[in-house]
């Protein structure tokens, strides 16, 4: 278990609206995303964490002061 990645993981997740928002919508394709660019993550753990009640990531972000987080400016629109 890696668990800097994890604490990596976690932090971006509350602090990246973005990178939530493609979280939410589509968790393990997101997480084997990031392991195919260099993050280590075990099947583990992956599946611990799309078993992760989503409404967490998204009440640990509203409750962080917003100078903290890193805003997204889609608009729904998804970027390549």
């Amino acid at each position: 278990m890696a668990q800097r990645t994890i604490e990596m993981l976690i932090g971006r997740l509350i602090t990246d609206e973005g990178f939530r928002t493609d979280f939410l919508d589509h968790p393990e394709t997101t997480l084997v995303a990031l392991c195919d660019h260099g993050w280590e993550l075990s099947r583990t753990e992956i599946t611990a964490l799309v078993a992760t009640d989503p409404a967490l990531w998204t009440r640990a972000a509203d409750a962080l002061d917003p100078r903290l987080q890193k805003a997204s400016f889609r608009n729904g629109v998804k970027l390549p």
